[in-house]
């Protein structure tokens, strides 16, 4: 019993950028990432073995209540017409084909307007009662990572072949850290990928340290304010200078856990909600052996 959490935009980026984009259709149209995403996902579901999964989405890439905490979240990648930076042009056409298809597979695609797939993952994660598996190039999942609850991330940085399944002990080694303490780390840290600049003057080796002696930003504040020895003069007088930061970094960084989510069924069908419609995109698309392979791995 494990149910596979997919970060779709993290997995079809990976997938465009590591399939040349010679790949095309029969009609002609480029195909790389609908193939690399339908392989990497078979290969997924043939390692992990799960009994249910979703492709997760993002209702919004900057929700509102992010951004009214802090308006520069995620500011760099808007350009100078307000709107996110454009996608390559040839990975735009081909998520329509991707989200299609896993439609017709009957696998869920779960997204939710003003929340990032990363808090629709979250909330599912945080809801769940038997291991799950969290596939992702992104760093900021590494929060939920737990132990205890059996929730691990199957981070793609090095490719699917020799991907990490990142737990507590993997973040502990990484980091120097306590592993549970990750997104404490990354509040302190920050994100220069999301325009999160953490702490102002305390880099990664400084909010390491941080993260060893507290166990929440809360604790953080009270020990500025209280001149706590566990925190180091340094720390203290940065983090002081760049309370309003802190104050609402918990917030900003930590994944939502109580999304509202649609009611979906998250078992794997025992075949293709739309067999016919998923044999016509193998041959319009010229799919074959990913497809082939995908239903393979689905035991279809």
């Amino acid at each position: 019993m494990t149910l596979l959490l997919i970060d779709s935009a993290s997995l079809w980026y990976r997938a465009y950028y590591g399939m040349p984009d010679t790949l095309l259709s029969p009609d002609g149209e480029p195909i790389n990432a609908v193939k690399g995403f339908i392989d990497m996902t078979s290969r997924l579901v043939s390692h992990y073995r799960p009994n249910r999964m979703a492709l997760c989405l993002d209702g919004d890439w900057r929700p509102s209540w992010r951004v009214d905490l802090f308006p520069e979240y995620k500011a760099n990648r808007v350009d100078d017409d307000g709107d996110e930076e454009a996608e390559p042009d040839l990975l735009t056409p081909q998520i329509p084909i991707i989200t299609d298809f896993f439609e017709a597979a009957g696998i869920p695609l779960i997204g939710v307007d003003d929340y990032e797939a990363d808090d629709v993952i979250a909330t599912l994660a945080y809801q769940e009662k038997s291991p799950t598996r969290i596939v992702t190039g992104d760093r900021d999942l590494f929060q939920l990572v737990d132990d205890k609850r059996d929730v691990a991330v199957a981070y793609l940085a090095k490719g699917i072949s020799n991907h990490d399944l990142v737990n507590i002990k993997w973040i502990s080694q990484k980091y120097d850290i306590p592993g549970e303490r990750y997104a404490l780390f990354a509040m302190i840290r920050g994100d220069a990928s999301d325009g999160l600049p953490g702490i102002k003057g305390i880099g990664e080796k400084g909010a390491a340290a941080i993260a060893k002696s507290f166990a929440s930003m809360n604790d953080v504040i009270d020990a500025a304010l209280s001149e706590d020895e566990s925190l180091h003069p340094t720390h203290r007088k940065k983090i002081l200078a760049d309370m309003q930061y802190a104050k609402i970094a918990e917030k900003l960084v930590t994944c939502a856990l109580d999304v509202r989510l649609p009611k979906v069924d998250l078992k794997i069908p025992s075949g293709p909600s739309d067999r016919s419609y998923l044999e016509s995109m193998k041959k319009d698309y010229g799919l074959g052996a990913s497809v082939d392979r995908l239903m393979a791995a689905l035991q279809w």
